[in-house]
């Protein structure tokens, strides 16, 4: 945990990005970190818990994490939470609460409550779309014998 605020700290000083840190673990070795990089890479998705993820993918060469650990400097938000969910990491440990976030104003409350809603009554307005011909890559995706499952 020390590393991941020692992290969210150095990067933030940098100006890399805002004052997130994380780093995941696998048999108490330290396999990856990673830091909030949203403004230095114009990539909103570039959380560290998201960074952390993909570098400890690459390291490892698979696609999930069980096994791993992850220590964030704060309580992820709804994105991080669940690519930490996605991949498949044991335990997460955090320091800084989502409170602590919105009170220096990183506020998730109303992603929290948006992804909760129906899709009809989300603020992002949504239509679907040619259902029919997408439901044809899945029916050939569960046929597939050689398919990856995860």
């Amino acid at each position: 945990m020390r590393r991941a605020i020692e992290l969210s700290r150095a990067k933030m000083q940098a100006n890399e990005g805002g004052p997130f840190g994380a780093v995941i673990v696998k048999d108490g070795k330290v396999i990856a970190e990673g830091w909030n990089c949203v403004t230095s890479r114009n990539d909103p998705t570039a959380h560290a818990e998201v960074v952390a993820i993909r570098a400890a993918c690459d390291a490892l060469e698979t696609f999930e994490l069980r096994g791993c650990e992850i220590y964030t400097s704060c309580e992820p938000c709804p994105m991080c939470l669940a690519s930490i969910y996605w991949a498949r990491i044991d335990r997460m440990y955090y320091a800084n609460s989502r409170d602590d976030a919105a009170a220096i104003d990183f506020d998730d409350e109303w992603l929290y409550r948006e992804v909760a809603l129906d899709i009809d009554k989300r603020n992002l307005p949504t239509e679907r779309m040619m259902a029919g011909d997408a439901v044809e890559v899945f029916r050939e995706w569960a046929q597939k014998p050689d398919k990856v499952s995860y």
